[in-house]
């Protein structure tokens, strides 16, 4: 039998996808670790930390745009070229961040009080939550940059810079929430502002690192560091359509935590089948990011290659991440299904909670290809900046998707093996099996191979 040849685009790829794989793992470990220090402080700490931390993320979340899209446009500069005009372009996308960042935590922490009251947590867990935001908003700005500033390194095919930062900051995180949550020596205990001072402190070095970066290398290149109104323009144009795209994989998925909830009202215990889909959701997103590091390389390889007009390599180098997502999505899918007895166990004690997990897990792991080589080209389109079709394909799959999982809800508990399977089968087949065909049509033409600097 032959031994497997890896060819210059599988080393280029895993050169690019390793340390992003692990740069997207240290940050959800280290929340966990965050977690653990508010969580010996008592439970109304950490439901308030959670409440507070749902609204931080999905405040950020709502900006990736700003990685992936400077991401591409940086790459198609760089394939051109035109290193200086790249490095230009990842500076208005530094100032965009800091323009969208500013005013947001300006309106956030006036607002702080009715964005945590909204979830209903009662007064003692609701003021928790509002003093740890009130702080932790500071760090919006910051965390912009550092998206900003990543999407320009992996635009210039650099993963590794941002590992190194993401670890050294969130060990930094970690440190400083020990120090500040619980007093050590002349530091005062601070309880769970402490904790929100130490996250903000991390942010904002990991930022100065990360844009210290981007500043040298775009003044060795000679490209200027004040703010450029139309380039500023042109990045927040090229963002819209990436925001409308990631809004509906966001309004997706809370439409099927929604279908969730409508289902468990019939459950004896209302409780089991919400708890069931947050775990099965929680070991979905974390093997997302197995198959989301091929899509980052995706984005910088595929925008290098057609800012260089080579329309050749972009449709060779697909392919080969294409059979990437694959392969992971095989290798996960097995791993999930052969460990869907037993993972139930290391989250709860619950034991109803444990055996609804299983059937769950195993849907999931049936639908880990499908989701390979979707996460893949959605990496691809990004870096060809074809952000538009992403966006409408995004509203066509939402739209079909949500009818169908909330109608399912209405009658799934009349199914065999009761409503959840069933749900999560919706979500695998409909919205899943959904981006799979809008995805592969569009990347089986030519309409999204627009070759030059800019697109």
């Amino acid at each position: 039998m032959g031994r497997l040849r890896l060819t210059a685009d599988d080393r280029e790829i895993g050169r690019l996808a390793v340390p992003a794989f692990l740069a997207l793992v240290a940050e959800p470990l280290f929340l966990l670790g965050d977690a653990a220090v508010v969580g010996h402080l008592g439970t109304r700490e950490l439901a308030g930390l959670g409440i507070a931390a749902t609204v931080l993320q999905t405040l950020v979340g709502l900006c990736i745009f700003l990685a992936y899209g400077t991401t591409a446009g940086v790459a198609r500069q760089l394939g051109a070229g035109r290193r200086q005009a790249a490095l230009a372009q990842g500076i208005d996308g530094l100032w965009l961040a800091v323009v969208i960042g500013v005013p947001t935590t300006a309106v956030a922490i006036a607002f702080t009080e009715p964005l945590i009251s909204a979830f209903g947590a009662g007064e003692a867990v609701g003021d928790q939550g509002a003093t740890y935001l009130r702080v932790a908003l500071l760090g919006v700005t910051p965390l912009l940059l550092m998206l900003a500033a990543t999407g320009v390194l992996r635009g210039l095919q650099d993963t590794r810079t941002p590992l190194v930062v993401a670890v050294v900051g969130n060990i930094a995180n970690l440190v400083l929430n020990v120090l500040l949550v619980y007093g050590v020596g002349p530091v005062p205990r601070l309880d769970i502002a402490g904790s929100a001072l130490g996250s903000v402190v991390a942010q904002v070095g990991s930022a100065a690192a990360l844009v210290a970066v981007v500043v040298v290398a775009a003044r060795r290149e000679g490209a200027s560091l004040r703010p450029d109104l139309p380039g500023i323009r042109t990045a927040a144009r090229a963002g819209v359509a990436l925001l409308v795209r990631t809004l509906t994989l966001r309004a997706s998925l809370l439409v099927t935590t929604f279908a969730v909830v409508l289902t468990a009202r019939s459950h004896a215990d209302q409780a089991v089948p919400i708890a069931t889909h947050q775990l099965a959701m929680t070991i979905w997103g974390f093997l997302a990011f197995v198959l989301d590091a091929i899509a980052i390389a995706a984005q910088a390889i595929t925008g290098r290659h057609l800012g260089a007009g080579d329309v050749a390599a972009a449709r060779a180098v697909t392919r080969r991440m294409v059979g990437w997502g694959v392969v992971g999505g095989v290798v996960t899918g097995i791993g999930l299904a052969a460990l869907s007895p037993v993972l139930g166990v290391l989250f709860t004690p619950d034991q109803a909670v444990r055996d609804a997990l299983i059937p769950v897990l195993v849907i999931a792991a049936v639908a880990q290809p499908v989701a390979g080589v979707v996460f893949v080209l959605d990496g691809v389109l990004i870096g060809a900046g074809d952000g538009r079709y992403l966006a409408w394909a995004g509203l066509a799959v939402l739209g079909g998707y949500a009818p169908l999982v909330l109608g399912a809800a209405a009658i799934a508990d009349d199914w065999v093996g009761g409503g959840l399977p069933w749900l999560w089968a919706v979500f695998s087949v409909v919205f899943m099996g959904g981006r799979f065909l809008t995805l592969t049509r569009r990347a089986a033409g030519d309409r999204w191979l627009v070759t030059g600097a800019s697109r």
